[in-house]
């Protein structure tokens, strides 16, 4: 009897790297959260044409997956199949042209912020409350305390799927409310952010007054994954959520807030199932109360437990 044809695994299918391929991976360490499964394969590239040389030799059926420090994300309990793709320091620079900021997309936005304020250059102050690295701020058009990125974006690199590199003008991105037009799977590789000198201490004291708003309105000491559902047209998600009667509902592990309900948390025992579910829970309950469906702000990834690759 003949013996059934062994599947080679993924990470033999793969072209090689210069960066890091790593099997069965874990990821919740490295989520705020703190919860998920591991990731197929895990690949870290040395820099920008690694990157790119991967993606134009990937196979084509090998789905791929961005994680940036998994700040406004929740990894599902089965891990995530296919390639997950973590930038690292090949792509965190951040240096200064005049005015212009140049960052690569695994730059921290509190680190953006922070450079700009030693150069006294202002106008990217708001980056110090927007949790996460460049590249998420970009994809969400991610905002803050009266600012977003469409204000301060003159333009973006990113490489598409076929590890083609693209320039995109801020018009070309068509930012909108945390969203942008780029294609899903396109990677942002960095960005160049306009900024107006300004005298560092007073950056400095906007920070700061940023930095206290944040901690004195948000679970920001908690493992949480930011805020969780987008603000619907003319109302705020929170204040539905509030009087829907959430507040302080709990599924398994998972609570929702009682300092800010728009944040689910991870009590210390969650699972991403507990969390994903409570999250359901309250959309459910808002539009039984108000007929309004709450848009999920948190990226979703991965497979549940027990769900087949």
């Amino acid at each position: 009897m003949m013996a059934a044809p062994k599947h080679p695994r993924l990470i033999e299918r793969l072209p090689p790297v210069r960066g890091a391929l790593r099997e069965n991976a874990s990821l919740a360490a490295t989520t705020w959260f703190r919860v998920g499964g591991p990731a197929e394969v895990l690949f870290r590239p040395a820099d920008r044409a690694d990157l790119a040389a991967f993606l134009a030799a990937k196979p084509a059926d090998v789905p791929v997956t961005v994680l940036g420090v998994g700040s406004n994300l929740l990894v599902r309990d089965g891990g995530i199949p296919g390639v997950t793709i973590r930038l690292g320091k090949g792509f965190a620079d951040v240096v200064r042209d005049g005015a212009i900021v140049k960052a690569g997309a695994a730059a921290l936005d509190a680190n953006v912020a922070a450079a700009a304020r030693d150069w006294g250059l202002g106008g990217l102050e708001f980056l110090v409350g927007v949790p996460g690295t460049l590249g998420g701020a970009l994809r969400m058009n991610a905002g803050a305390y009266g600012a977003e990125m469409k204000d301060v974006v003159l333009a973006a690199e990113a490489v598409d799927a076929k590890g083609e590199l693209h320039y995109a003008t801020n018009g070309a991105l068509c930012f909108e409310y945390r969203s942008s037009c780029m294609p899903a799977d396109w990677i942002f590789l960095g960005a160049e952010l306009k900024t107006a000198p300004a005298d560092p201490a007073a950056i400095a004291a906007r920070m700061a007054d940023i930095q206290a708003k944040r901690e004195a309105a948000q679970p920001v000491r908690s493992r949480t994954g930011g805020s969780t559902f987008a603000n619907p047209p003319g109302a705020k998600a929170w204040e539905l959520i509030d009087a829907a009667g959430c507040r302080g509902l709990t599924r398994g592990g998972a609570a929702v807030s009682e300092k800010h309900c728009n944040f689910l948390i991870n009590a210390g025992t969650a699972t991403a199932a507990d969390l994903e579910d409570l999250g359901e829970d309250v959309r459910a309950r808002v539009f039984a109360k108000f007929g309004v469906t709450l848009e999920w702000e948190i990226k979703r990834v991965g497979v549940r437990a027990g769900d087949a690759r």
